[in-house]
Formats: C-alpha cells, sequence, structure tokens
C-alpha cells in the first residue's frame, strides 16, 4: 500500500493539541520532583538560522524526556532584549529600537513554535521591558548599597562608529566585532561592579561544579587568572621613589636588564616631564593607546617601544637598568610595571632583540649550556642557576622559593598573589539599556534613585544619531530631576548598564515573572534553582556564566537566596558550520530553517540537527543529510501505517525472529536512557532507534509472516523512544497504534535486564587469518561442539582439504581461527 506522510498537517495539529492542553505549563507551586531545564535566552535578531535550532532543539528533547520521567519540568523562555544592534538599526533605519524588537520576537516566536519547542511562556520575560529592568536597577542599589558598584575613571576600548565601550572580548584583531571599525582608547568616567572582592570564591567554587564540562571550568579558572609570586621593589634613579613590578619568575631577576612600562602607567607623565624627549614619548604613548588592548596582547603583534629617558635599580644586582615604554604591557594584570627578563622570556626576547638591549643568561640548560649571543629565541624551561650569585648551581625552582625569602628579609619584594580578574565595566554610553539608577546633586553628591522610584524609565522620544555621549543626555525631561536627599535640581546618570548585567540574573526571575513586588519570590527560588539544567554555547562560558555566579553570590550573601551557585548543569552545545564557517549573513552561508521546515517538516529538521554528530562538538551542516533524516521519517511512518493496518491479526507463536526482536528492544531502552542521561549524546540514541526499526523491515519483508506481539511491543517502544527528538510524528504515530492520551504523559519505559541476554551469538571463522564463514551457535557451545560444526561446513572444507590441521584456536564467543 502506498502511504504518504502529511507532515504539515501532523505538526500543525500537534503543536495546537499542546498548547492547549497546557503540556509544558509548571505548576511552580509543587516543587516535588521539580526539574528547572533552562536553554540561554537568546538576543532577538531579525530570525533564526538552523545553527542557532541547536541549543533550543537540545533543550526541548531534554525537557520532553524529563516530562515523561514523571518531573516537573519548567522550561521558560524569555528575550535578552537590550542591546548595541537595535540602537544601530534605529539610527541607520529610523525605527525605535522598542519597534524592532518587539517585531523580532514576534519572527523568533513563531520560529521557535514552527521547530515545535515547547516552553511556558506565561513566565516569559524580556529584559527591555520596565517590569523587568526595574528589578535590575533594583539589583544595581544593592550592590550600590553593599559597596560593590562604584565610579572610577578608567582606560577603556572605544569604538568610534559605535560610539560606545567595548569590554575585550567584544575587540576581535583591533577592530569593533560588531562594525568592524578599529578600536581606539578612551579615558572616561564609568560604573563598575566589584567582582574582584569575590575573586576567590569564584575561583575555589569551580570545584563546587562537578557537572559542568571541564573545558568551561578551564576557561574560567585561566580568565580569573590566580597567580602566586613576589612583588619587587625597583629604586627609581633620581629621586626617591620606587617602581613595583609583579612576578612569577623571581627566579630570573639576576637576568632583568630592563625594565617595561604599560602605556597607561598612571605616573608616566610624572616620570618624564623633564625629559628632552617627552613629546615624542606622549605621542608615542597615545598611538599605542588608540591600538586597543586586545591587539596589543596578542601574541604575534610586532613589539614597539621607546625609552623613557629614566632608569631604575635591578634591587639584586644593583645596576643601573633602562625603564622603557612599549606596546606589550598592560595595566589590566600586575602593577603596569614589568621586569624585562630577554632571555627567559619570549616577548621580551623579541623587544630585546629589536631594540638591541643587553641579553643576560641566568638559567642554564643543563644538557646543552646557552650562549647569549647565538640564542635564536628565549630559554624558558627549568635548568639550572649562573650569573645569580649566592643562588648559582641551584635548580631554578628551588631558587624561587630561596631568592623570595631573600627578598623579604632584605626588604626588596614580599610575596603575594595576583589575579587577572578585573571589576566589571558596565558603563555604556547608548540609549537602549536599563538607565543606571544614580542621580548627581552639587550639594549632596552620588545618589542612588529611591527603590520607591524605579524603574527609571527609559524616554520613547529620543534623537538617534551618532553621539560621543548617550544620546539620553539630549532629552531633558529624563536628565532633569531632583535630588532624592535634599530636593535640590540634580541630574541623573545618563549611562545605561551592560546587557551581560540583565542576562546576569533572568533564571531567577523566570518562577516570579508576574510579581511586580520584589525582583524574584525567596522561598520560591530556593525551592526551584539552582536550575537543573543549563543549556547554551561555549562563547558564554567566560563572561555570562562568571557575572550569573557573581550575582548569585552577592544575593546569597544578602540572604536573599540560600544556594551560593546558580546553574547545577552545564551542557554547552557545539556550532553548526557551513562550509567550514560560522553561519553570518555577511558570509552568505546562513541556513534559514523556514523553507527546510515547509519542504520536510519541523521533524525532520530537529532529527538531522541531533543527529549531525555529537552535540558539543561543531558540525557542518549538509542538505543532503536533511534528505536522509526525510526518508528515515517516511518509512516509520509508512511502517507503523502499514503493521496497524493489519489489524487485530497477532501470532502468538515466539520465534527466533521475535526472540531477536524482544532482546533489540529492550538493548535499544538501555541505549537511549543511557545516551540521555550521561552525555546527551542523541546520535547515537538516534542510530540505535535506526536500527531497531532496520531489524523490523528485515523481520516484516516476509509477506506471508503475521505480525507478532513482539513486533508490536518493539514499535511502540520506537515510537516513545524517539519521541522528544520528533515529537510530532510520534504524537500522531502513538494515536495510530492506538492510544488515547499525549505520547509525553507516559512513563518512559525501563529495560528488562534479563531478556539482554541471547541464546545464540554468531561466530566467524577464520583459515590462515581469511574469513571464510560465519555460524550462529548457542553461546554455551564447547569447543568440541564448535570443532564439529566448523571442520563439517562445506564453506569451510574447501579451504582445509587434504592439508594438516596445524592449529584450531577458539575465541569464545568471537573467532575461530584455523591454520593448516
Amino acid at each position: 500500500m502506498k502511504v504518504e506522510y502529511p507532515h504539515k498537517d501532523i505538526e500543525k495539529k500537534w503543536q495546537k493539541y499542546w498548547s492547549e492542553i497546557g503540556l509544558f505549563h509548571a505548576d511552580i507551586s509543587e516543587d516535588e520532583n521539580k526539574y528547572y531545564c533552562l536553554m540561554m535566552f537568546p538576543y532577538p535578531s531579525a530570525s533564526l538560522h538552523v545553527g542557532h535550532g541547536r541549543n533550543y532543539i537540545i533543550g526541548d528533547a531534554v525537557a520532553r524526556y524529563k516530562l515523561m520521567q514523571g518531573y516537573n519540568v519548567l522550561t521558560p523562555m524569555g528575550w535578552d532584549a537590550f542591546g548595541l544592534p537595535a540602537e544601530n538599526a534605529a539610527i541607520k533605519g529610523n525605527v525605535h529600537p522598542h519597534v524592532s524588537t518587539e517585531r523580532n520576537i514576534a519572527t523568533m516566536k513563531r520560529q521557535l513554535g514552527q521547530w515545535g519547542v515547547g516552553y511556558d511562556w506565561d513566565k516569559e520575560v524580556n529584559s527591555s521591558r520596565p517590569e523587568y529592568y526595574r528589578w535590575t536597577q533594583w539589583i544595581f542599589l544593592e550592590l550600590f548599597k553593599k559597596g560593590l558598584a562604584y565610579k572610577k575613571k578608567a582606560s577603556v576600548n572605544w569604538c568610534p562608529s559605535c560610539n560606545t565601550v567595548l569590554a575585550n572580548e567584544q575587540v576581535a584583531d583591533g577592530a569593533c566585532e560588531r562594525c568592524d571599525t578599529k578600536v581606539g582608547q578612551k579615558e572616561l568616567e564609568q560604573w563598575f561592579f566589584k567582582i574582584t572582592d569575590y575573586t576567590e570564591r569564584l575561583l575555589k567554587d569551580i570545584d563546587k561544579l562537578e557537572h559542568w564540562p571541564d573545558r568551561v571550568k578551564i576557561m574560567q579558572r585561566n580568565w580569573i587568572g590566580r597567580s602566586e609570586g613576589v612583588e619587587i621593589r625597583f629604586p627609581l634613579v633620581g629621586g626617591d621613589k620606587e617602581l613595583t613590578c609583579f612576578t612569577t619568575r623571581v627566579d630570573t631577576i639576576y637576568g632583568a636588564t630592563y625594565m617595561v612600562l604599560a602605556p597607561e602607567f598612571p605616573l608616566l607623565d610624572e616620570l618624564i616631564k623633564d625629559v628632552e624627549n617627552k613629546e615624542e614619548i606622549k605621542a608615542f604613548v597615545q598611538r599605542i593607546k588608540s591600538e586597543g588592548m586586545v591587539k596589543r596582547a596578542q601574541i604575534d603583534t610586532e613589539k614597539e617601544g621607546i625609552f623613557s629617558g629614566r632608569y631604575v635599580i635591578n634591587p639584586m644586582t644593583k645596576r643601573e637598568i633602562p625603564l622603557w615604554i612599549a606596546n606589550y604591557v598592560l595595566m589590566e594584570y600586575g602593577t603596569g610595571a614589568v621586569m624585562a627578563v630577554p632571555t627567559h622570556d619570549q616577548r621580551d626576547f623579541e623587544f630585546a632583540k629589536k631594540y638591541d638591549l643587553e641579553l643576560r643568561i641566568v638559567i642554564d640548560n643543563p644538557k646543552f649550556p646557552l650562549i647569549a649571543e647565538d640564542m635564536e629565541e628565549a630559554y624558558v624551561a627549568d635548568g639550572v642557576m649562573v650569573n645569580s650569585v649566592q643562588f648559582d648551581g641551584l635548580g631554578n625552582r628551588e631558587a624561587m622559593v630561596k631568592i623570595a625569602e631573600y627578598m623579604e628579609s632584605n626588604n626588596i619584594g614580599r610575596r603575594t598573589v595576583q589575579y587577572k580578574l578585573r571589576d566589571w565595566l558596565i558603563s555604556r554610553q547608548r540609549y537602549w539599556g536599563a538607565p543606571i539608577p544614580i542621580i548627581y546633586c552639587d550639594v549632596c553628591g552620588i545618589q542612588p534613585v529611591s527603590e520607591k522610584d524605579l524603574p527609571v524609565l527609559l524616554p520613547e522620544k529620543v534623537e538617534f544619531k551618532p553621539h560621543g555621549e548617550s544620546p539620553l543626555k539630549d532629552v531633558k525631561s529624563f536628565v532633569e530631576t531632583k535630588c532624592p536627599k535634599c530636593n535640590k535640581k540634580a541630574i541623573r546618570e545618563i549611562d545605561t548598564m551592560d546587557t551581560f548585567v540583565d542576562s546576569s540574573w533572568y533564571y531567577l526571575r523566570y518562577p516570579s515573572s508576574k510579581d511586580d513586588k520584589k525582583a524574584f519570590d525567596t522561598d520560591v527560588v530556593n525551592k526551584w534553582l539552582p536550575v537543573d539544567q543549563y543549556i547554551g554555547g561555549v562563547e558564554h562560558a567566560i563572561l555570562h556564566l562568571l557575572y550569573s555566579r557573581f550575582i548569585t553570590k552577592v544575593l546569597y550573601d544578602l540572604k536573599l537566596v540560600s544556594f551560593d551557585e546558580p546553574f547545577g548543569r552545564l551542557f554547552t552545545q557545539g556550532m553548526i558550520v557551513k562550509d567550514g564557517a560560522k553561519m553570518s549573513k555577511s558570509k552568505g552561508n546562513v541556513v534559514s530553517p523556514d523553507g527546510l521546515i515547509e519542504r520536510y517538516g519541523a521533524d525532520t529538521v530537529r532529527l538531522y540537527t541531533l543527529f549531525i554528530g555529537p552535540p558539543e562538538k561543531d558540525a557542518e551542516w549538509s542538505d543532503r543529510g536533511v534528505e536522509g533524516a526525510y526518508r528515515f521519517l517516511k518509512r516509520l511512518y509508512r511502517l507503523v501505517m502499514e503493521v496497524t493496518a493489519k489489524g487485530g491479526d497477532v501470532s502468538k507463536k515466539e520465534d527466533n525472529a521475535d526472540k531477536d526482536i524482544m532482546r533489540m528492544t529492550q538493548a535499544t531502552i538501555k541505549k537511549v536512557t543511557e545516551d540521555m542521561e550521561r552525555d546527551f549524546h542523541f546520535n547515537t540514541a538516534i542510530s540505535s532507534v535506526m536500527e531497531l526499526l532496520n531489524k523490523l523491515y528485515l523481520v516484516l519483508g516476509d509477506k506471508d509472516r503475521k505480525v507478532s506481539g513482539a513486533v508490536k511491543e518493539a514499535i511502540r517502544a520506537a515510537i516513545i523512544l524517539i519521541s522528544p527528538f520528533v515529537p510530532h510524528i510520534s504524537e500522531e504515530l502513538w494515536r495510530v497504534i492506538g492510544e488515547k492520551d499525549s505520547i509525553f504523559k507516559t512513563k518512559w519505559p525501563s529495560y528488562d535486564k534479563s531478556m539482554l541476554k541471547t541464546d545464540t551469538v554468531t561466530i566467524v571463522a577464520q583459515v590462515n587469518g581469511k574469513v571464510r564463514a560465519r555460524f550462529d551457535v548457542s553461546i554455551d557451545a564447547t569447543e568440541d561442539e564448535l570443532k564439529e560444526i566448523v571442520l563439517n561446513d562445506d564453506g569451510v572444507k574447501k579451504w582445509i582439504e587434504g592439508k594438516p590441521l596445524k592449529k584450531f584456536v577458539v575465541v569464545p564467543n568471537k573467532i575461530v581461527n584455523i591454520v593448516v
């Protein structure tokens, strides 16, 4: 019989049904057996492509699986809706960010619905709406009261095209990642969150994150960057001042032949005020500052410097060494002053070679002694101390301890710990963000907005044109206000908050999304959080996750939550690429899901997305792969329809094929369940269901064979097992086989261990190392029984006839190897 697979009708029907029965509505009042499954909420750009879909399809498969395990699943969705792209679009197209954002949200909600991903939309949040950013502002005030929000002047990355501050991570190859404009440096008064107060806790508590990917934990540890070392004081020649530098390689101090300052070094103007070429130095400093810190930090950036005209004294050698200013030293780490050891640090080596500075070996290679003039690169391995006075002959690791002790006893330096992590700069000079709730009064100074006056609303009427400052500056009705303390004339802060502030707490809002009295209900979040399963891209491994951990710890200290880590389990999916590159409009390699869903159906797109490879790894999109997924679903649909069409004519007699099917059904249940429970290896889970269905096709190929109970049970199990991945066709076929309620209210099957055992096994027979036959034999067959079966087989006989038998080797239940 010819069977068509009407995917359009099926998918519309069941999407409507799930919405009507509230399949994904979570009862927040009931926290028993709860499961909070959260996908990172998206920025509402114009539309989603198939690469975006991986995140949401994975999350939906997990949520449906947990529903079938009997969990009360909370799976909400919202929108990280503030941000630069919407404002840039307003400048270019004269469309208000609110309008374009809401329009994009509608498009993306439609696409999510087409994919068949289910959410509890009653709990939707939108970070750009006042009912949400009111509480973002409240969190700012809580940090301000605790002394964790402060303002200071800072050198920042500045994009002259976007007219705003950029985080280091938003700069790629010295250019803005959004508009590709060259990024410079600018001194601005900025608001910061004092995340450095939590540095050690953030680092130590990574050990609590047992169910996070190792690579994410490594990335966070590296970003925090804890280093044990020595802070050394270098007296400045020609004065009574000292310059302090931090080093992790105190064993190389005797090889420090010059010192390097960052162009941003705070005392630089004072240091060069009396030198002859100070204007040349200032011009150099300004040029290097304009290049941006990210480019300067790259290993392959050419080293540039200028002599300051000043000297410092190496406190161990007592020699005067020149003080340079260079592009490869940053204020981001340490003190902004670095002791340079060119023989034992590659950056210093390249710089010294370029400017003909002294090379002094102080750690020698014990096997191949070094000669400074012959060195082609720095020697950075361990070795033996030389040219280091009383420390000569020691291993450099031992010398590290002894030199540090000597420095402390002689008041030259002290052992200390430094971190790369810097305070979180949250100021943005743009309109489309949460206003910072601060007021400036000439009498009272900096004053927080009263909580009762939240939210500080964004004005709707704003002129969108490039500014050096926030466009809010020109909105008189917004800027001019009264001081909350003295009631005199005052002005508002015109910067808005970094969108990472919005996303640092949104997971707390979902369970209380309609609450207009507080940001979140403490009792509710203490029952439902930490999030059981968090799913998103590895590109958020550092900033979003680190900031969320920080905010959670602050709220914990304020006794507003009873947990200090927000996410129990974390899964970071790999990227889907096309033509070897990340999908983007500029590359012309974006694959839209809309046409694919129209032609093949949502289940086909879902199946291929999950089957494309291990979900934690990047994968190449293939249109042919989509067609293969579609063919499989048509086969599944046809198989079930044909078996069902045979009606109640069920064979009660079991043969070996039935036993194989029963065993394979239990093995498939085991395999799919284990893949879901361990690492979300949907691809191998799907593959095992495909193998089961292939077996059924093989057995049912016999037209005269009646449908057995084993076959029907296998089909029922297969529909259940594949339902989290392809929910529409599964819900349809569930009804086709006679079930009444939603498949997602069906209990997930467990496997029978006793049925995994097999009575027979296939043995391969080899003659002189070449396969000549295969036999199905009893799993308990003895070696003598095997010998009789194999040697009497016609297929084996012709290869051994007339030849003496030298060996008959049996590998139990696998191979018989005959040597003649």
